[in-house]
């Protein structure tokens, strides 16, 4: 009897094809959209936690300033001003005797200022680095690392802006205002992208001894950078920093990387959660759909539901029949839903994310499966009722049905 049923659920369907097909394309859209919403999603946090991951090893130890945060010059800098906001000489010498043994310690300046190229005027963050550091942290794609006090490299961003190659001069400051500081580019270096402890795409990074000649800061960090050897170490250094120098008072602040990595997957993760949420009111508009021709099914069958029903037809039978209806739409339905999301979800990663090297990835293709369970469950939800209404019928009743 159950292949009975299952033929007459196919005839049922082969019957209303055109209405079917709109009842099915309902759920197509519904399984594509929420897709393709969670690979975007998904692709872009994969994306951002490979970038961010590079430099999950970093602690950014900056001065401590009464709740006023990191301050908001660029690349984290303080505001110029008391010499409280700098970590000093000495405060650098005791992060360096603690936390040398676990990685690289560095001392970071950094100023925004004004800049000249030629006739075109902007501003930038210079940045004050050792020169025995410079090569540590950076990569270049062309030129070489500054050597002496009048030469520097740029970040590829800066360089693209204002048409800067090596060999081209900058001039730095305000003629006004102290007036100006000729430096000469001898490297670009590789972009760095989103980026914890110097961003460097859009600065010019100097030596020491050029950034003091500058500004006069000797002695005076915007911030202290560790970069650890083993991830593994990070709250062990966190932890002997923060107890060797606030011992007497809140001396420094730490930044973990990896806190503010899991702070930006969680609000992507959020976002997907939600863009998919309002990609899913297309699947309840197709539930409205499917639960209409379902009940326009019933209405039209109800001399045929009594004829089965005179015959010995079960109740449970006759829910079956409309239940199965239901399922072959949502399977068709998400099953070309989800082969279309393939191709959509493609272009919308590529669109939005501006790669697709993840989209083939198991956090991505997740999705699709997901998203056809999503789209089944709800075609047999919307099938419930009017299954059970025709399986209620009275069998004399529906016999007198014209």
């Amino acid at each position: 009897m159950r292949d009975v049923i299952l033929s007459l659920s196919l005839r049922s369907i082969r019957i209303h094809f055109l209405r079917s097909v709109l009842a099915a394309l309902g759920i197509v859209i519904g399984v594509v959209a929420i897709s393709s919403m969670g690979m975007m999603g998904a692709n872009m946090t994969l994306s951002v936690t490979e970038e961010l991951s590079s430099m999950a090893n970093n602690l950014v130890v900056r001065a401590y300033t009464g709740g006023a945060g990191f301050g908001g010059g660029p690349g984290g800098s303080g505001a110029s001003g008391g010499g409280d906001e700098f970590i000093t000489e000495s405060e650098f010498r005791e992060i360096t005797k603690i936390a040398e043994k676990y990685g690289l310690v560095y001392g970071v300046q950094s100023e925004s200022d004004r800049i000249e190229v030629g006739d075109r005027k902007g501003r930038a963050t210079v940045y004050g680095l050792d020169d025995k550091v410079i090569p540590s942290i950076f990569s270049l794609s062309e030129g070489t690392f500054p050597k002496s006090t009048s030469s520097v490299v740029i970040g590829p961003t800066l360089a693209s802006r204002y048409s800067l190659k090596t060999g081209s001069r900058i001039d730095i400051g305000d003629p006004d205002k102290g007036g100006t500081t000729t430096v000469r580019v001898v490297g670009i270096l590789e972009e760095r992208g989103m980026s914890m402890d110097v961003n460097s795409d859009s600065a010019i990074i100097a030596n020491q001894k050029l950034f003091n000649g500058i500004y006069g800061r000797e002695g005076e960090y915007n911030q202290v950078n560790v970069i650890l050897s083993d991830i593994n170490d990070t709250q062990k250094v966190k932890s002997a920093i923060l107890e060797k120098m606030n011992r007497k008072e809140e001396t420094v602040t730490i930044q973990d990387s990896s806190r503010m990595l899991e702070s930006i997957t969680s609000t992507l993760s959020t976002m997907t959660t939600f863009v998919m949420a309002i990609a899913g009111i297309s699947l309840l508009v197709a539930a409205t759909s499917i639960f209409n021709v379902m009940m326009m099914s019933v209405t039209e069958r109800v001399r045929e539901i009594g004829i089965m029903r005179s015959i010995g037809t079960q109740k449970s039978e006759i829910r079956k029949m409309f239940i199965y209806e239901s399922v072959i739409l949502g399977v068709i339905g998400a099953t070309i839903g989800a082969i279309l999301s393939l191709a959509i979800g493609w272009v919308v990663v590529l669109a939005m994310v501006g790669s697709t090297d993840y989209f083939f990835s198991p956090p991505s293709l997740v999705y699709i499966p997901s998203a056809m369970l999503v789209g089944i469950v709800i075609c047999v939800i919307s099938g419930v009722y009017p299954a059970w209404r025709a399986s209620s019928l009275d069998p004399i009743e529906a016999l007198r049905a014209e």
